[in-house]
């Protein structure tokens, strides 16, 4: 019988050539400015209580680490699945296309890239693979902002959550802080992977935990107990799709 196994992992051993799925009880994108805020400032805030424009690169190993708390990991059928912490990990993705994108230094532009994509057999994939969102972070790969008007609410928070990024950094943030602050973010952040091999445990633990700084609603809890019922593959996946499909026509319908 597999057990259950927990390791903790920097931001760059987390993602480096990886590919994570999300399963079918796993929630959209929900975060929001206030989720987005409060995690890119606790990070900021910890690098510069150790940082030192004097500082060589080399000493940013000696910096204080950081820990993100636990993520949920599903192992099956040779695939990695992401049960809970994907609204960490793909504000984390989102910081990490933004680094990018400002940064100058070439050679730490291809080390950000390779934790934003994998490649397997000459397929480029995105770390958390989701099909819905490919052609919007293209997008922002590029440097563009894509329009958000009739996209999905999972998506419109994606890109309003990238948008923001800049405003939660210093405006004294220069061309170093930021190549330093980058170096620092997947060296010394942590996160502890707990893996899994069996669905049912998989379950039971998600049901214990919520993402960091936003809890699951009654909906979403609702959701996850059902579609955990239906044990055949195929039809499991079409009541999520049918499920996404309700409450996105329920929520463009209003408040009200």
């Amino acid at each position: 019988m597999e057990k259950i196994s927990a390791k903790e992992k920097s931001i760059r051993e987390l993602l480096k050539d990886k590919r994570y799925l999300i399963d079918y009880y796993q929630r959209e994108y929900k975060w929001q400015t206030k989720q987005v805020k409060e995690l890119i400032e606790d990070l900021v805030e910890c690098f510069l209580e150790d940082y030192d424009p004097e500082d060589s690169r080399e000493k940013i190993a000696n910096y204080s680490k950081y820990y993100l708390g636990a993520i949920i990991i599903c192992e099956k059928d040779a695939q990695k699945y992401i049960i809970d912490g994907q609204q960490r990990l793909t504000t984390l993705t989102l910081l990490l296309i933004y680094l990018r994108n400002i940064l100058k230094d070439e050679d730490q532009k291809a080390k950000l890239y390779s934790l934003v994509f994998s490649d397997v057999f000459g397929k480029k994939t995105y770390n958390i693979d989701v099909e819905e969102r490919k052609p919007y972070l293209d997008e922002l790969v590029k440097g563009n902002v894509p329009d958000i008007n009739g996209v999905s609410e999972s998506i419109e928070n994606l890109i309003e959550s990238y948008k923001e990024i800049p405003t939660f950094f210093p405006d004294d943030f220069d061309d170093k802080a930021f190549l330093y602050f980058s170096d620092w973010l997947i060296e010394n952040v942590y996160l502890v992977e707990i893996t899994t091999h069996v669905e049912e445990d998989a379950y039971k633990i998600f049901e214990t935990m919520n993402d960091r700084g936003l809890s699951l609603t009654p909906i979403e809890m609702l959701k996850s107990y059902l579609l955990s019922r239906i044990s055949d593959t195929n039809k499991r996946n079409e009541a999520a799709k049918v499920w996404r499909e309700k409450v996105e026509a329920l929520r463009r319908l209003g408040k009200k």
